[in-house]
């Protein structure tokens, strides 16, 4: 069985805070917040964390996605706020990869 994008997300949230010696504020989870007030990476913990991610999804899905294409980048929410939206966001993606695979 698949491990869903939530799960993917924060298990590569763990080896990216992990690697860069950043303390989690308590469980990983839908609400964490990733990038921006109060998030906990910066801009290259945020690139670390994002091509983690699309490579996990490879993995686990055997589908390239791309987390930070235009259509990220030009939404009026961001994706990279908490772990959740980006959930959201990656499984959007893998729909779409899925309708036109």
């Amino acid at each position: 069985m698949q491990k869903p994008p939530m799960t993917l997300i924060v298990d590569a949230l763990q080896e990216v805070l992990e690697h860069h010696a950043i303390a989690a504020p308590g469980p990983l989870g839908e609400g964490t917040r990733l990038f921006g007030r109060d998030g906990l990476l910066d801009s290259m913990g945020l690139v670390t964390l994002v091509v983690a991610v699309e490579q996990a999804i490879e993995d686990e899905y055997g589908v390239s996605v791309s987390l930070a294409d235009d259509r990220a980048l030009s939404q009026r929410n961001s994706p990279y706020r908490t772990v959740g939206s980006l959930a959201e966001y990656a499984a959007r993606l893998l729909d779409g990869a899925a309708a036109r695979g």
